[in-house]
């Protein structure tokens, strides 16, 4: 890593956590996570979700396709499981490549979630051959009980149902995606070599508040929710601490204007177009810049058990306004738009120019 105050360069980074979606979306979005991240892990939740290899490969063919020319970037598939999904399908595709992760949704936790897993114990054949071939276990930690508050959602994740888990299925790779409090920090650090987070740029730049600044804020709405300040602090702390349990996944999940825009505005930040220079400013922020490369680009591979990535890239301290919205052309040639997140705010972190 080449290293100044005005200029850092980092082996390419990779995004080990990242909704694309499908169709016309996907072929707006995937640009800003290809230029910059050289692999990510693709989130399963279309509609209908990924649960059979056929789905993941032909997922996988129009993400290849909608990657832009000239561009090394490689999509990492993941199954969606559900209760009645067949272990059979999920030792295949590890088996023929397919699969590189399966993704846990408690069932209606989040966005094209209602397929998702009812009781963790209906899996446990399922888990039984993850944990005997090697294939990782990505989880979205929130229960969905209503009688639990929505910020308390994560932490009861923890103590009710991960700890048992990890105790039945002790030698099973875990990721514990886009933690948002200090009980998640502090479990995930103290927990054993199988488990590590990955941490959004958005939870470490706003907390709870934001959605209610001025009036109901959806464009802030994302789930997990952010927390209090508290819990921002404490995953500022988490990210730039050099902990290898700890590593960058943006959780980058667009939607299109009329669906935040409403009474009922879906869950997801869009952050996929900003999302280095995001991250830069907090480690900059927080004085350790230095710390960014291993947190961005060698602790996901070393976790994974993946290559380094062999290619770099710059960033300098140039500021830049970040454009409100991404458009989105559709099949019949209309516009809609997404935001970007810190839209018309000023960051000082640009990637360089060729």
């Amino acid at each position: 890593m080449d290293f100044s105050n005005e200029k850092i360069t980092l082996v390419q980074p990779d995004d080990w956590h990242l909704h694309l979606r499908d169709g016309h979306i996907l072929n707006a979005v995937l640009a800003s996570t290809a230029r910059v991240f050289r692999r990510a892990i693709i989130m399963p939740n279309l509609l209908p979700p990924v649960t059979t290899v056929e789905a993941a490969i032909k997922y996988r063919r129009r993400i290849l396709a909608a990657i832009p020319e000239g561009i090394s970037f490689t999509p990492l598939m993941t199954i969606y499981l559900t209760d009645d999904l067949s272990p059979d399908v999920i030792e295949l595709g590890h088996k023929e490549g397919v699969f590189f992760g399966a993704k846990l949704y408690p069932a209606n936790s989040t966005t094209n979630s209602a397929d998702g897993v009812t009781d963790l114990q209906a899996i446990t054949p399922l888990l039984e051959t993850m944990e005997r071939i090697g294939l990782p276990l990505l989880i979205h930690g929130e229960v969905t009980d209503p009688d639990v508050d929505i910020f308390d959602r994560e932490a009861i994740f923890i103590e009710q149902k991960l700890i048992p888990l990890l105790s039945r299925h002790s030698s099973l790779k875990v990721v514990l995606e886009h933690i948002t409090t200090e009980q998640a920090v502090q479990f995930v650090e103290t927990c054993s070599s199988n488990l590590a987070a990955t941490i959004t740029p958005h939870h470490l730049h706003f907390n709870r508040n934001a959605m209610f600044d001025g009036g109901l804020r959806s464009d802030f709405y994302c789930l997990p929710v952010a927390k209090r300040e508290r819990h921002r602090i404490a995953l500022r702390k988490a990210a730039t601490s050099g902990k290898s349990c700890f590593f960058l996944g943006t959780d980058s999940a667009p939607h299109l204007r009329s669906y935040k825009e409403s009474s009922c505005g879906c869950a997801g930040i869009f952050n996929a177009s900003v999302a280095l220079e995001s991250y830069a400013e907090v480690f900059d922020e927080e004085g350790v810049l230095d710390r960014l490369e291993a947190f961005s680009s060698i602790f996901g591979p070393d976790f994974y058990g993946l290559p380094i990535n062999k290619n770099s890239i710059t960033l300098e301290k140039r500021p830049r306004v970040v454009p409100d919205f991404l458009e989105v052309r559709k099949a019949d040639n209309s516009v809609e738009k997404i935001l970007q997140f810190h839209a018309g705010e000023t960051l000082n972190w640009s990637i360089a120019s060729n």
